[in-house]
């Protein structure tokens, strides 16, 4: 088996963070009319408020219909949560005016969002949290992230250990001191990027041609899970040897995984706009020679 010297960092998430990195990334629509009142800016402006609105209700109406939690009061928060949830542009689909009927000149926009919970109202239940939702399928998907210890000294070998309540697309991304990023999983010998809910994986593993074997630079380095349950967005990577080198820049690669492949649930769903469960953990570890 082929190695990679690496050195690597990776502590267990808090409990406390139980939610850091959960999300849900939705399709919104909005438009507006200039009429009598309204400049061409403050229309924009309008039509942009209006489709943040609609994928609000798209991610509240997604967890309503996909998530049963046992709970009824953790669920209600986690739906308060997201009705006061922060939203984030992905990605521009359509921008345009266009001319309305009776209406004169409007503007609509058509974005892919990344609609994220108000952490303060999930913070209050934290712990009870864990314990309801860190394993339950039918809840948000939540991912976890953790090595067999939390310090490693030179020469010493790294095992890495992912698990997450339920089906998931995954992307595991390793930072070392000097800020070079290599991806571990999927990798060129181990193409898996669809897990399964309730399992244990660990890396390196079956079908993996390399050890994490700690050597210098040394100091505080981290890995990150990306996961979804739709495919994930792209990132430009090339082979090295047993894993693959990220040759995009660090800011870009949350991003480009973000631009992940939504797809309908059809006409029979509830709710229209393509939707997907997004988790992020990461950690960090020390090693030293």
């Amino acid at each position: 088996m082929r190695k990679i010297l690496i050195t690597f960092a990776l502590i267990v998430l808090t409990t406390g963070r139980l939610h850091a990195g959960q999300s849900i990334i939705t399709e919104g629509e909005g438009y507006a009319c200039m009429g009598d009142d309204k400049s061409r800016k403050v229309t924009e402006t309008a039509a942009m408020a209006h489709a943040k609105r609609n994928a609000t209700e798209a991610a509240s109406t997604y967890l309503q219909s996909e998530t049963h939690i046992k709970d009824s009061m953790l669920e209600k928060d986690l739906l308060s949560a997201y009705a006061s949830a922060q939203v984030k542009v992905l990605q521009e689909m359509l921008k345009e005016w266009y001319k309305e009927q009776n209406l004169g000149d409007c503007y609509r926009v058509k974005l892919k969002f990344e609609v994220i919970p108000d952490e303060k109202v999930l913070s209050a239940n934290a712990k009870k949290s864990q314990v309801a939702i860190a394993d339950d399928p039918a809840a948000p998907l939540n991912v976890k992230i953790w090595t067999d210890k939390k310090e490693y000294n030179q020469g010493q070998l790294v095992k890495v250990y992912l698990k997450a309540n339920k089906p998931f697309y995954g992307r595991v991304v390793y930072k070392d001191a000097d800020g070079k990023m290599v991806q571990l999983l999927p990798n060129p010998y181990r193409n898996d990027n669809y897990f399964n809910g309730g399992v244990v994986y660990e890396l390196p593993g079956n079908g993996d041609r390399y050890d994490l074997q700690v050597s210098p630079p040394f100091g505080s380095e981290g890995v990150t899970v990306y996961a979804s349950t739709s495919p994930l967005g792209d990132i430009e990577t090339s082979a090295t040897g047993s894993v693959y080198e990220i040759k995009s820049k660090p800011q870009d690669v949350a991003i480009g995984t973000r631009g992940i492949k939504l797809t309908s649930k059809g006409s029979g769903s509830i709710y229209s706009p393509s939707t997907a469960e997004f988790a992020e953990a990461a950690a960090e570890v020390t090693t030293a020679k």
